[in-house]
């Protein structure tokens, strides 16, 4: 017998990627359940080779649901998660209600899976900021190796990090360019088609976006306190896939050939890094794949110990709903949850 699984924000990019990913991955769930808001209901989503009919979370009875699956904004987190938990169901959050609550773990399990143990204190985990999350998939290991001091960063992020609605917006734009008509705008201050958007989330008083503190304090909170960090996000015309440019500054010497190799035995890295044209990963590979893929590994002469590669992931996978479906299979697989019918 297995588990009773709800995705709450079932209709969104990432609710719809989390169904996907259920689904592939054989998740020993016996009930999969879709919610939304009360404007979705009758909606149907795909779950495997089935359709199911969206359902009002406001309405909705979760004191037989083990696992809550939640991508609905963090507004909306913020007020259901604490209710579904006190439910009994655990919820993987994928917004940024949580993750800088010192009760909650913020889990990529690649990283830190042994931290969801401290789930039980409000029975809610929280997913990391998506360009977080394929980052320091690929730090992990490097600082195993070497230990980091520092770390600079630039991001080039796809349009669906911000939604449906900024999708459509890219497509839109697109083809009022080719076709003469007037760009209108939309979801974005300015123009995303055919240009680039430094620009990701709120200002701050210090000049920074909040997307750039979000991907501090969070590698922080996930791998190590103690490393700086300084980043730079920057929106880009791409549907789906994020990318990053890393600059990394270690204690210890080591190599690019060092890295390399402990990059690729380290978990849900593939390393692709040919010195010649095409020899590395886009974002057009990288989307619906699972892996973080690491290229152009190369030596930063401009520092001591330092090192550059490119980064790239699905954030709408690996940033997002894989990664939330990844914490609820190490609950299982720790025996850390038992299923409410097979306790009953």
């Amino acid at each position: 017998m297995g588990y009773k699984v709800a995705v709450v924000g079932a209709t969104g990019n990432v609710g719809r990627e989390m169904m996907t990913i259920l689904a592939e991955r054989a998740f020993p769930a016996d009930e999969v359940v879709a919610l939304a808001s009360r404007r979705s209901v009758g909606q149907e989503v795909s779950f495997g080779d089935q359709s199911l009919k969206v359902k009002a979370l406001d309405f909705f009875d979760f004191s037989s649901t083990d696992i809550c699956l939640m991508s609905a904004g963090a507004a909306v987190s913020k007020e259901w998660s604490p209710k579904i938990g006190a439910q009994g169901a655990v919820v993987i959050d994928n917004s940024s209600a949580w993750r800088y609550d010192s009760d909650v773990p913020l889990v990529v399990p690649e990283v830190n899976a042994d931290a969801v143990t401290g789930f039980s204190k409000r029975n809610i985990i929280a997913n990391p900021n998506c360009s977080t999350a394929q980052l320091v998939v690929a730090l992990k290991p490097l600082h195993e190796a070497a230990t980091i001091k520092r770390v600079v960063v630039s991001t080039y992020q796809s349009v669906s990090g911000a939604g449906k609605d900024a999708m459509d917006d890219l497509f839109e734009q697109t083809r009022a360019v080719f076709t003469a008509s007037e760009v209108k705008g939309g979801k974005f201050r300015k123009r995303i088609a055919f240009n680039v958007i430094p620009h990701i989330d709120v200002f701050m008083e210090d000049g920074s976006t909040k997307e750039e503190w979000k991907m501090i304090v969070e590698t922080k909170k996930i791998l190590d306190p103690k490393i700086k960090l300084h980043a730079t996000c920057v929106r880009v015309p791409v549907f789906i896939g994020h990318s990053e440019a890393v600059n990394v500054e270690f204690e210890r010497p080591i190599t690019v050939e060092e890295a390399r190799e402990v990059l690729r035995s380290a978990p849900g890295i593939l390393v692709v890094d040919k010195r010649e044209p095409g020899g590395y990963v886009t974002p057009h590979e990288a989307a619906g794949e699972d892996a973080t893929y690491v290229s152009r590994l190369r030596e930063d002469p401009t520092v001591e110990n330092g090192l550059a590669f490119w980064c790239v992931s699905d954030n709408l996978r690996k940033g997002a709903a894989l990664n939330a479906v990844q914490i609820a299979e190490v609950l299982i697989n720790r025996g850390l949850i038992t299923g409410k019918k097979k306790a009953a």
